[in-house]
């Protein structure tokens, strides 16, 4: 008889692709540029949505937003916002949608100061992974002081939708903070993950 897998609740019983990005994706540690662009673009586009409905227009994402390419997003006109906005693979948010331009060239401009988006913004934990030692799901917080300095930070370089509230979802989705709880089958590999050189 196989032992059942011990997962952090929030991923059970909602879909198979929300599991798989639980085992596969959340609290992994992303040292690449384009995955924390695409990051920023979903978790902004979450704001006052579940993230089940995020995961399910993830390819849409892809496709509407140039394979997160932020060079590419960044020149959008206002003439493909439009168009985006006809497009029901995504969520048609105006604010979001151009959002996500704005940010583009928030972005561009942050690789031009620190080589690398990501060399900025694992400044905010000291280059390593946060790891937090939660027993259970309800102890998961919704954001914490790195957070806070971070969302500030961006918001003062003209990021939107960067609240500490989804800047806090963003580190936990990259890894920067391991918020896998105690007995969950990830929390250890995503820890070992850690140590490792990018």
């Amino acid at each position: 008889m196989t032992r059942a897998v011990k997962r952090c609740t929030w991923a059970e019983g909602v879909s198979l692709d929300y599991i798989e990005y639980h085992d596969k994706e959340w609290g992994v540690p992303v040292w690449n540029d384009q995955v924390h662009f695409e990051f920023l673009i979903l978790e902004g586009a979450q704001a006052g949505l579940s993230w089940s409905t995020i995961l399910n227009k993830r390819k849409g994402y892809r496709k509407a937003f140039a394979d997160f390419d932020p060079v590419k997003v960044a020149r959008f006109t206002d003439k493909r916002i439009e168009k985006l906005l006809q497009d029901s693979s995504i969520v048609r948010n105006r604010l979001k949608v151009k959002s996500a331009v704005t940010n583009a060239k928030a972005f561009l401009a942050v690789q031009q100061e620190f080589a690398s988006f990501s060399d900025y913004i694992w400044g905010f934990v000291g280059g390593k992974p946060i790891q937090n030692k939660l027993r259970n799901d309800g102890d998961v917080p919704a954001t914490s002081p790195e957070s806070d300095a971070l969302s500030k930070d961006l918001k003062m370089r003209g990021f939107k939708f960067v609240g500490s509230t989804i800047i806090y979802a963003h580190m936990q989705a990259t890894g920067m903070v391991n918020d896998h709880v105690i007995g969950c089958f990830r929390r250890g590999p995503c820890a070992a993950m850690a140590k490792q050189k990018r």
